[in-house]
């Protein structure tokens, strides 16, 4: 099955070497057709295809326009080399006639790795048959967050045996901010660790299929939180409460226990909350709900979906954690900002009744 459509794109990529440098004065238009690598206008850009009709546009500063017909596989994108964790900002248009998307695409090395950051794509997730880990809630949506492995692939390095890294989009969108940040932390909390950057592209990309687009990417301010927070959170569920006392313990008697880990530096926050179900009885589906400190506001989450982002808050189970056993746990987390004040939540409930 196939899982992704850029195996066979990485064998162009793995020849790109070309820097990012600015350049003093703006490139008039350049329209590409054949497989290659370079810089425009200060951007990095890759073009890509095997066979069909593929016709490039690059444009002003971060834009480019492209047409697909007649393809097996093609990709081709603007950004930057080396990628970093930065804020990327993108609009236009992306038009899908089948097996294609639009995704903030990279690799690293050392660890060898190639992620995606899906945005939108057509009749086909290109992380079927992938491993969901769990997700992330930042950017206006909820993104699944899968890995998958390729043996003896091409890549950058050559062939090679890598994993990828997918953050898919659960509402498709052509157009916003991407904080790259708030993936890879994620990731990292998944124990999906990336490496050393390559290149990072806003990716345009099809698979037998009639796709076009106009694409702006550009980079947007750095976020307000730090994008490696000082301390981890589990990478797996622990079997016992952890032994860090809880920053709240809003008492009451109902069948559930909830102790919290914050961590906390100048403007910015991970709290990891473990969930005990004190019952005879399983629960199968929680929604867990408790009171954030003023001032802060979360800007993703593992384990669970958040909503909304400030005040009273409702964490709601995904589908691999929504089935608590007697006596069993499991453990969400959460990133979040504060303006000083970095005080961990407070009136826990799971489906209504108060936790102790």
């Amino acid at each position: 099955m196939r899982l992704l459509i850029s195996a066979a794109s990485a064998v162009l990529l793995a020849a790109a070497s070309v820097s990012l440098s600015g350049v003093a004065n703006a490139e008039a238009d350049r329209t590409v057709t054949s497989n290659t690598t370079g810089t425009h206008n200060g951007y990095f850009f890759s073009y890509w295809k095997d066979n069909g009709n593929v016709t490039m546009t690059l444009g002003a500063g971060g834009s480019y326009s492209v047409s697909m017909n007649g393809i097996n596989n093609s990709v081709v994108g603007k950004g930057w080399k080396p990628g970093s964790s930065h804020t990327v900002n993108y609009s236009g248009s992306f038009n899908c006639g089948g097996n294609c998307y639009l995704a903030l695409y990279g690799w690293t090395t050392n660890p060898l790795i190639e992620y995606y950051v899906v945005e939108n794509f057509g009749n086909y997730n290109p992380s079927t048959g992938a491993q969901r880990l769990g997700s992330v809630t930042t950017d206006g949506s909820t993104y699944d967050i899968y890995r998958t492995q390729r043996v003896n692939q091409p890549s950058i390095i050559g062939t090679a045996t890598f994993y990828q890294y997918w953050s898919v989009r659960q509402q498709h969108r052509t157009g916003g901010t991407i904080t790259t940040a708030n993936h890879f932390n994620a990731w990292r909390n998944l124990g999906l660790n990336l490496g050393s950057h390559d290149y990072q592209i806003m990716a345009t990309e099809g698979y037998q299929s009639n796709v076009s687009s106009n694409i702006t990417v550009s980079e947007g301010s750095n976020p307000t939180q730090p994008t490696t927070p000082p301390t981890t959170p589990p990478t797996t569920q622990p079997t016992t409460p952890p032994t860090t006392p809880p920053t709240s313990n809003p008492g009451g008697g109902g069948s559930c226990r909830v102790t919290d880990a914050v961590n906390a530096w100048n403007n910015g926050l991970t709290d990891n909350i473990t969930i005990t179900n004190t019952s005879s009885s399983p629960i199968n589906g929680w929604s867990l709900r408790f009171n954030l400190a003023s001032g802060q506001n979360i800007t993703s989450g593992w384990n669970a979906t958040y909503s909304p982002s400030s005040g009273t808050v409702t964490a709601t189970n995904v589908s691999y954690n929504g089935s608590i056993p007697p006596g069993g746990t499991t453990t969400i987390g959460f990133q979040a900002t504060h303006n000083g004040n970095g005080a961990g939540p407070s009136g826990f409930s799971l489906n209504g009744a108060a936790c102790s």
